[in-house]
Order: C-alpha cells, then structure tokens, then sequence
C-alpha cells in the first residue's frame, strides 16, 4: 500500500517519550481511558479483551467479552462503557463493572461502532465508522439513536477499508470528528440543546485515529498508519510530536492523565514497517500542559 505523503512539509518537535508496557507481536490495541488514579485501561480489538495497567505498572486482563471490542469510556467508579461486535458479528454497547458485563445492548442496524465520548454525564457519543453516522447513548435507557448522519461523517468508497468517522470529542461548544478516510477533522457546533450541526471541515488532509485535547484546546491525534502523533493548534497549524522511534508505530488512540499524554498502538498490523510488525505499547509523552476535561463545565 502506498500512501499519499501528507505530513512531509510537518514540522518536527519530539517530546520525551517512555514505553510503559508491551504486548506480543499482532495485538491490536485500539482504545484506551484512565481512571482517576491514573489506572490505565485499553481495549484489545481483535480478542476482546481489556488490560489494565496499575500505576506500578502491572499490566494484567481486566475484562474479556465474546467477540470484538473498540471504544471504551469510563462512566463511574469501576464502570465503563464498552462498544464492538459479538462473536455473530453484531453491534453492541455494552457496560462493565468489576470485570464483567453488567449489561449489553445490540444495535443491529449499526455498523462499525467505534470511538466514545460523553456529552453529559449520562449521554454518550458514539462514532460509527461505517455508517457514516454518530449514534447517542443513553446510560439511564440502555438505548441508542442517531444523533447525526451526514456524508462527511461517511467512506467514500465502501471497498476501502479505512474507518471514515472515527474518533470524537468535545471542546467547549463543539463536536470534533476524525474521518479517516476522507482525511478530515471536522467541527461540529452544539446548541443549548447539544443538538448537532451539520460538520464543517477543520483540517484537510489529516490522517487521525482518535485525539485528546489540552486545557488550551490544542488537539493531538494519533494517525495510525502513519506511525507518529501529531500536534494541532486552535489555527489548524500541525506539528509532529512522535514518531516510530518514540514507540508509536501503528498508534490508534491517545488520552491524556494530569500533563502527559498516553498513547496505544497495534505495532503496525494495518501497514507493516519495512522490518514487520512490532509489538504493541502504551507509551507516555511528556507534553507539560494539562488535559482538557471530558465533559464541559459550562
């Protein structure tokens, strides 16, 4: 596969970096969120399982379900909220408490359920990468509907595996949404109501996974195949922060805990390096400015 250069022209500025954990060769981490105490807990796709890594740094399974499993939130003490496919191949949401399923909800009408991320307290946002679309979940209900379907939010070839929505956050009155596929960050304004807009296009020709945002609203993403972190400011200006020599090849999601930013990687099962597939890490960057929280104040 050849990919189009789209970080060339990127200016360079590495952070410290240091590999917190490893995992063998073909383990595709794909999510992650910490908790409070700075317990690290991270989504392995392809067996759906989650790790988590204690502060000492003792990495063990938290949690197995039948079947795959992507994003992951957390939504109380030793609570998450859990999206992938069961084992027949169906969307589902899913909450975990103690290790195990608390409960689950299919979507069947779904498709690629992906990143999430709160709104309020109680509602959560879910991209859903093949559909095209971004479904609300209810914690209270146990229910899903969809919040926004829009051609940008959409693959442009349906052949192509790529996710296009992909990763999503908020900060302060928007939605931001990675498309992958198209190569877009997209911004999406929010009423009093938290009603979505239709999304406009912040940066063209960006290759992101998931992101975090610091408390000045500056985004750094993890762009997959492209084995590196990438920085981008309030301007839409990009600067590369890490790179495969930082730990970061194949990463697929990045959150921050107090002033350093955490990021997974799956080694580079999607596009192996020139030398094969490495095996997976959490990494932490030093950025040195705090991250923004996840659900607004205002």
């Amino acid at each position: 596969m050849t990919l189009p250069d789209l970080y060339r022209s990127t200016p360079v500025d590495l952070v410290p970096a240091q590999s917190l954990a490893t995992f063998p060769v073909n383990t595709f981490l794909e999510n992650l969120a910490i908790a409070p105490g700075g317990d690290i807990f991270v989504t392995s796709h392809e067996t759906g399982e989650i790790f988590k890594l204690d502060r000492d740094r003792t990495l063990t399974q938290y949690a197995k379900i039948d079947g795959k499993v992507s994003g992951i939130a957390i939504v109380g003490a030793d609570r998450f909220l859990i999206n992938g496919w069961t084992a027949a191949g169906i969307p589902f949401v899913a909450t975990l408490s103690g290790g195990a399923v608390q409960a689950l909800q299919t979507i069947p009408t779904g498709a690629f359920l992906n990143g999430i991320t709160p709104l309020t307290p109680h509602l959560y946002l879910m991209a859903d990468s093949y559909r095209g679309a971004i479904w609300a979940f209810d914690l209270a209900t146990m229910t899903a509907d969809i919040w926004l379907e829009h051609p940008l939010l959409a693959r442009n070839d349906a052949t192509d595996p790529f996710p296009a929505a992909n990763g999503l956050k908020r900060f302060s009155d928007f939605l931001y949404v990675s498309n992958t596929q198209q190569k877009l960050l997209l911004k999406i304004a929010l009423d009093e109501s938290l009603k979505a807009s239709a999304p406009d296009v912040f940066v063209e020709g960006t290759n992101i996974d998931d992101f975090a945002f610091d408390v000045n609203g500056n985004l750094y993403g993890a762009t997959h195949v492209y084995n590196s972190v990438i920085k981008i400011d309030n301007k839409g200006n990009t600067t590369i922060i890490a790179q495969a020599e930082q730990g970061v090849t194949g990463c697929t999601a990045v959150s921050f805990y107090g002033t350093d930013l955490y990021v997974v990687n799956n080694g580079g099962m999607f596009l192996p390096p020139p030398g094969g597939v490495e095996a997976a890490q959490i990494v932490r960057l030093e950025i040195g400015v705090a991250g923004a929280p996840l659900v607004s104040e205002g």
